[in-house]
């Protein structure tokens, strides 16, 4: 695949799998209300004392350590705790656990650029996140199936408490274990022994399935042989609940027990002790077996098989889709129908021996899985019978057929993408050190990996990207071009999940891979040029981003053209790090070259062509040209939301990026009404301290400025100014805007004292980094003059008009928006000085221009008329002004409504002119 992202900007974060506790049956919890009680008093400690809590839960498998975990954990939530579900799997990465540790506190108030901001220092991100979950007390943290004492990868392990896993005193930490040594935990961990069912419990929940097999003092029998394990009690109740049970009673089935001989352990007998290991899953195979022997005598031999095969897969949900007749008449060398396949499916399931994962409830790829405990018996069991590798190749091979179809799908595939991905590293082809084997596996996981970014499912994006680079650093070697193509995909996978810093050294590494090997203007070396530019527009490097892609662009041009892929790339790269300069004439220019080839070459429904339009849109605001703007976010709002979802991150791009345009026309309540529904979705999806989240809340506030809720616009600006104070510091970009934005809420409540401060402070930082004539310092000097004229400083606010006026009309033109508010400012400084004779010149000026640019009803043209009736006012011309208050207030009743601060303003202003007139 080709090693670039083309967006204009870094994609959000997003894509960790649910957090959410599994559901519980009440009935799978009968007989461990001691266990429950127990578990709820450690939840009933006050967050917040001095005892640091890691509780451990620890047994063998099956034994029901999850289901108790899980019904604690709903009671939690129930309460209104926030409750977070690790599910852990044996070979989970750092990377994957951290996602996940990472999306909980996010989700606490955790903000994701303090998260970039401690990987671009080289601060530990788990310190982070611990230190912020131990600010917010009462929350529930569980870490399911935690059988490794540490993830692969890490440095340390638990009893360290240096990582992941660590007590906490501000929460509860809660931990699911077959590891019953407690220096594996360490000092601070209480361990929890779950034992097996008592015979009373066990008989009790065997005759809860099948209350036809047998009396009470049958039922704890069997429980007793059956060793209490709730597992096996479960496999055993369901078998013999069923109306076609050939074993019919909790006796004979207890015969049947005895009468088996299993390879997987010794055959038990007498009373056995669940809490072993071994006898643990010989239990379970037992139970399993005798199950599976009663689906044969129903005439569904293909159960066994099938059970067989799906204990190969990876311990997460596996899509039944897999499971094919081809498949299974593979391996058991037979003829399988499609209905043959479905009823050994039906057996297994109404003997309990799949289970229906959580993911099923919202997902509508149908999934099915297993106990890890039934997984590895089987697993067991089959390489005790046969050579299992027919078995993994014949499965390996539909997993790659899989790959094609999901991807083939496009959009409608990728929830079967996102459910593919675990199982992927089993194909046993990326094993293989022939590159006729290993190859065309390699291009299976790297289409569903692409797959995988265009849903934003970057956490599973980037398992299979480290996978893959792993492979080919054995087969091919560290600096094989196929092997950086992989780092670069790897890096662009991190960018998806926040990590600029980490990506952009990758990119760096790759570029001076190649630099050194291939020669700077070599294809591959180019485009880790414009890899390393984008990565850098995460940071904010803007400078380094421009001229790594202006280099890349002029050698493109000269060696590709001017229409290749590549060159549009640089073209769209360049132009995007200028915007971030603060350039936009130019942007401009560079995004409708690049969009008029796309729709062109590619149509106008193309992903890149979205995207250069959604680009050209956002550089036509900077330079005032609304309309045009609105026109182009229209269409690609249009179509995001019809091919990829309303939810989608370039769909919810396309909506703000619109709601902007909205507002620079003066179409305040629609635009409120976009920017509300986006942050709604942002927030749940990606948190209410991401980027993006943040970046959608400021424009909501300032749409409400133009609505005249200054009240509640001022306290959004509030919140999102703390946040990026505490997490980018005082002096970043976003923060200097933010403290801008909440100064001209603070003027429109008139609290002019504190917007002059805020817009000073934002002023000199601004002149020291950006200098005297960047935009955003215009912008500030703009506001501040503002704020001091509302302080009645009118010679200090004319003086700091005058020069961004000077400054505007040589830069921007005339007629730019911007150079026309300055205009506009400045008129309103000089009534204050009471040189009204320049100021209605400038007024008058400003009024025709935004009536031939905006319309006659546009709020800004409104604001102007308003002026130029108070600069006539200052003159004597009563009859003019009150004419002009007349037509403004009429506008302003009828669009704004009566009690709107302008129409208010308007009608004042009217009132005191009539006065003058002795009306």
């Amino acid at each position: 695949m080709t090693d670039y992202f083309d967006g204009g900007g870094a994609p959000p974060f997003i894509g960790v799998p649910s957090l959410r506790p599994p559901f519980v049956e009440a009935t799978r919890v009968s007989g461990r209300e001691a266990e429950l009680a127990a578990l709820g008093e450690v939840l009933a400690a006050r967050p917040g004392s001095e005892l640091e809590r890691l509780l451990v839960v620890v047994g063998p498998g099956g034994i029901g350590k999850t289901t108790l975990l899980a019904a604690t954990a709903c009671d939690a939530a129930r309460s209104g705790r926030p409750v977070f579900w690790v599910r852990c799997r044996v070979g989970d990465t750092v990377e994957a656990l951290t996602a996940r540790l990472v999306a909980a506190a996010r989700t606490l108030g955790l903000a994701a650029d303090q998260i970039g901001a401690a990987q671009q220092a080289g601060r530990s991100l788990i310190d982070l996140v611990w230190g912020h979950l131990e600010t917010t007390p009462g929350w529930v943290l569980v870490f399911d199936n935690l059988d490794q004492a540490a993830p692969s990868g890490a440095a340390e392990a638990v009893a360290e408490y240096g990582g992941w896993v660590r007590p906490s005193r501000a929460g509860v930490v809660l931990v699911s274990s077959r590891d019953r040594d407690p220096t594996h935990w360490g000092s601070a961990a209480e361990l929890f022994r779950v034992e097996p069912l008592d015979d009373l419990a066990g008989g009790a929940m065997l005759r809860a399935d099948a209350p036809q097999a047998g009396t009470r003092a049958e039922a704890r029998a069997l429980a007793a042989r059956l060793g209490g394990l709730p597992l096996a009690l479960q496999a055993a109740g369901r078998a013999l609940g069923k109306r076609t049970a050939s074993l019919g009673s909790f006796i004979r089935y207890q015969q049947a027990l005895t009468d088996r001989t299993l390879h997987v352990a010794p055959e038990p007998g007498g009373q056995l002790d669940a809490r072993d290991p071994g006898t643990a899953r010989s239990l379970v195979g037992q139970t399993w077996e005798l199950s599976l022997d009663q689906l044969g005598t129903e005439g569904l031999g293909l159960a066994r098989p099938l059970l067989r095969l799906l204990a190969l897969l990876a311990d997460a949900p596996i899509p039944c889709a897999l499971l094919t007749p081809t498949l299974l008449g593979q391996i058991t060398g037979e003829q399988v129908s499609a209905a043959g396949l479905d009823a050994a499916l039906d057996g297994l399931d109404r003997y309990g021996l799949v289970e229906t994962p959580e993911l099923a409830r919202t997902c509508r790829v149908p999934t099915l899985a297993l106990h890890p405990l039934v997984r590895e018996t089987s697993v067991l069991l089959l390489e005790a019978s046969t050579d299992p590798r027919l078995w993994r190749d014949a499965l390996s091979a539909s997993l790659i057929t899989a790959i094609y179809v999901t991807v083939d799908a496009g959009g409608e595939g990728w929830d079967m993408a996102r459910i593919l991905a675990p199982h992927l590293p089993l194909i046993t082809g990326l094993a293989s050190e022939d590159l006729e084997t290993f190859g065309p596996c390699r291009d299976a996981l790297n289409a569903l990996a692409a797959q995988l970014h265009a849903a934003g499912a970057y956490d599973a994006e980037l398992a299979l990207r480290h996978t893959v680079l792993h492979a080919k650093q054995r087969v091919l070697g560290v600096e094989h071009p196929d092997t950086l193509l992989s780092s670069s995909n790897l890096a662009f996978a991190l960018l998806g999940l926040g990590e600029y810093q980490r990506a952009v050294a990758l990119a760096q590494e790759v570029l001076g891979v190649r630099e050194r090997v291939l020669g700077a203007e070599h294809p591959d070396t180019l485009q880790s040029s414009s890899n390393l530019a984008f990565a850098l527009l995460g940071l904010g490097e803007y400078q380094r981003a421009v001229a790594l892609a202006q280099e890349a662009l002029r050698v493109r041009e000269r060696v590709l053209g001017a229409e290749h892929p590549d060159t549009l790339a640089s073209r769209n790269d360049l132009a995007n790090a200028l915007l971030g300069l603060g350039e936009y004439q130019r942007p401009a220019e560079l995004h409708q070259q690049v969009l008029e080839v796309r729709e062109r070459v590619l149509g106008a429904e193309h992903p890149d062509t979205l995207a250069s339009r959604s680009n050209l849109a956002n550089a036509l605001v900077g330079l005032g040209e609304y309309q045009r703007a609105a026109a182009l976010d229209r269409q690609g709002l249009e179509v995001r939301e019809r091919v990829l979802g309303a939810e989608h991150p370039a769909t919810l791009a396309s909506a703000g990026n619109l709601a902007l345009a909205l507002q620079g026309l003066g179409e305040y309540q629609r635009a409120a009404a976009l920017y509300q529904q986006t942050v709604e979705v942002r927030e749940r999806v990606l948190g209410t301290e991401h980027p993006a989240t943040l970046e959608n809340r400021t424009n909501l506030a300032n749409a409400l400025i133009g609505l005249g809720e200054c009240q509640r616009a001022a306290e959004l600006h509030q919140r999102v100014l703390e946040v990026r104070e505490r997490v980018l510091g005082a002096e970043h970009p976003a923060t200097l805007a933010s403290a801008g934005n909440l100064a001209l809420a603070l003027q429109g409540l008139g609290e002019y004292q504190r917007a002059a401060a805020l817009d000073q402070q934002t002023v000199e930082v601004r002149e020291r980094v950006l200098g005297a004539e960047h935009p955003s310092t215009l912008e500030s000097r703009n506001n501040l003059a503002n704020a001091l004229y509302g302080l009645g400083e009118h010679q200090r606010s004319d003086d700091l008009h005058q020069r961004n006026l000077d400054i505007r009309e040589r830069v921007l033109g005339a007629e730019h928006p911007d150079t026309l508010a300055s205009r506009n400012n400045l008129a309103n400084a000089l009534v204050g000085l009471g040189e009204y004779q320049r100021a209605a010149a400038l007024h008058q000026q400003t009024v025709e221009i935004f009536e031939r640019a905006l319309g006659a009803e546009h709020p800004t043209t409104l604001g102007s008329r308003n002026n130029l009736a108070n600069a006539l006012v200052g003159l004597g011309e009563y009859q003019r002004a009150a004419a002009l208050h007349q037509l403004t207030l009429g506008v302003r009743e009828r669009v704004l409504g009566a009690e709107h601060p302008d129409t208010l303003t308007s009608r004042n202003d009217l009132a005191l002119v009539l006065y003058g007139l002795g009306e």
